[in-house]
């Protein structure tokens, strides 16, 4: 009996030395995560301008108007498309890049160790440097490395403004989401990839199946929700993507996300409860995605 009374305590230090661990980790998620989400909220239905920013907490109520606002204003629809377009396009380029240097890397070769390495740096080098190299690279005149190398081969009459035509700046954006990212992705499926069994293959093998047939009655069966959770994990990040839109393009030439639209109504136009439920449009927009996604593909 004492035994058992002297474990129920035991237990219970260790319970409540395990809640007061978590308390530092709670207290910093509730104060850059949960706080910020629920204040969104809250100003988005609200009115809310340098005018009373001092005193935002006494702000008039306005419901929906800022919604519909939002909704109504002639970027909107443009913004929205174009994050969809932008989204969708940078994760499937992502994830295909992602699954073609993971099926390359599970191979034995001399230099893999190396070549992995290689393959990580755009997703570890810092943000602002390797958009400032691809601005560098894609400059639009004679003297970027892209238009003087085109011109030197006799591909191009004329340097060609890569980020500042309508339709083109939007296409390199989305190169470089998956460029950026596809380490991500590959870092992912390679780990799934290795621990596939090798019997699964050498079974296949005797029974008369090529490298294709084992790629996609084996490799990709095994990886579908690997490459699921990938693409569930990119898309969300990619919709709410603003630093690498805006350090290329400045959200001009088309490339006018709706990161960039709620940027704009914040901090150009000073109308922070139109911005704020621009950025709600961008919660109910993944929410509905991920739904869906979860339903349909994972079938979860």
């Amino acid at each position: 009996m004492l035994r058992l009374v002297q474990g129920r305590t035991l237990a219970q230090r260790e319970a409540r030395l395990a809640y007061l661990l978590i308390i530092p980790t709670f207290a910093i998620v509730a104060g850059l995560v949960i706080f910020p989400a629920f204040f969104n909220v809250w100003i988005s239905l609200h009115r809310v301008g340098l005018d009373n920013l001092n005193d935002v907490f006494h702000a008039p109520f306005v419901g929906l108007e800022n919604y519909l606002r939002a909704a109504r204003d002639y970027a909107f629809p443009d913004a929205l498309r174009t994050s969809i377009v932008y989204s969708f396009s940078a994760t499937i380029l992502t994830v295909l890049l992602g699954l073609g240097a993971a099926l390359l890397l599970n191979r034995s070769f001399r230099g893999r160790g190396l070549v992995r390495a290689v393959f990580l740096i755009p997703y570890i080098a810092p943000l602002i440097s390797v958009a400032y190299v691809w601005k560098w690279l894609l400059d639009p005149t004679v003297r970027g490395v892209v238009n003087w190398s085109l011109i030197k081969l006799g591909l191009m009459d004329e340097p060609v403004a890569w980020l500042g035509k309508q339709g083109l700046a939007l296409v390199v954006v989305i190169l470089f989401e998956g460029w950026r990212y596809f380490p991500f992705a590959m870092l992912m499926i390679l780990a799934r990839l290795q621990a596939i069994e090798a019997a699964l293959y050498e079974a296949a093998a005797v029974d008369g199946a090529n490298r294709w047939h084992q790629f996609w009655y084996i490799t990709l069966p095994e990886l579908r929700f690997v490459v699921g959770t990938i693409f569930l994990l990119r898309l969300m990040w990619t919709f709410n993507k603003f630093d690498d839109v805006f350090l290329l393009t400045g959200g001009g030439f088309g490339t006018g996300v709706l990161p960039i639209l709620t940027y704009e109504f914040s901090f150009r136009l000073f109308d922070f409860g139109q911005g704020a439920a621009t950025a709600m449009f961008l919660v109910i927009i993944l929410v509905v995605f991920m739904l869906i996604y979860i339903r349909k593909v994972l079938q979860w």
